[in-house]
């Protein structure tokens, strides 16, 4: 079972953060909300916990508010990288457990790295590699990148494949990547961790995962 965070903190209200506050307050987690423009911290202010105009990089005015502790924070301070820097800096001296940083280039992804941020975030770039992927080539439906060169492709079944199930097919074993679902589109089922026995119809799209390279020997079976 995924891990449940029980509260969050979100410094810089920005596109970026006022939607990941408000799709957190959603879901139920408790959200303390910060950004230096009173303005947009009252209009965060009825949908989260908490809300506040501070300057996120002091450790002291984080701690009267709440943050010590938390379970996570996400840090979106727009092109401010010295602010996005001091402001992980002030979350670990609170001993806030992960610290997710949207960066704005790959050398603000390599610096927050290097303080040992959890993880960054590059929303432009990854939405445009995915978007690229995507429409590549016409068998790709959906691309998820999880790490260098791995992914999870969705794409049409080659139609050699046709009639024939996992098992006989020896995916993993030919092309070393696994296929984790199945959406049938006709019918809109979702078979999970589908077993060897399961022979793939015309109407079903398969969820792949594996390394970029081999997955694209994939797309290119006809």
């Amino acid at each position: 079972m995924a891990k449940k965070y029980k509260r969050f903190v979100v410094i810089g209200l920005g596109n970026f953060g006022f939607a990941a506050c408000q799709k957190l307050s959603n879901l139920g987690h408790e959200v303390i909300a910060i950004d230096v423009d009173p303005a947009v911290v009252d209009r965060i202010g009825p949908i989260v916990e908490r809300a506040a105009a501070l300057d996120a990089t002091d450790t002291q005015a984080l701690k009267r508010l709440g943050v010590e502790g938390a379970d996570a924070a996400v840090v979106s301070t727009g092109d401010d990288i010295t602010a996005s820097i001091l402001a992980s800096l002030a979350l670990q001296d609170l001993k806030v457990r992960e610290i997710f940083v949207k960066v704005i280039s790959t050398d603000h992804a390599r610096v927050m790295e290097r303080l040992g941020v959890t993880e960054t975030v590059f929303p432009e770039r990854d939405t445009a590699t995915a978007l690229a992927t995507k429409i590549s080539g016409n068998a790709l439906r959906n691309y998820i990148a999880l790490g260098a060169n791995f992914s999870i492709q969705e794409m049409g079944v080659p139609q050699e494949w046709l009639g024939r199930s996992i098992g006989e097919l020896g995916v993993r074993q030919k092309y070393d990547v696994t296929i984790i679902a199945i959406h049938d589109i006709l019918t809109d089922a979702i078979v999970a961790t589908p077993g060897p026995d399961y022979k793939l119809k015309e109407s079903d799209t398969i969820f792949v995962a594996g390394n970029d390279q081999s997955l694209k020997r994939i797309a290119a079976v006809d």
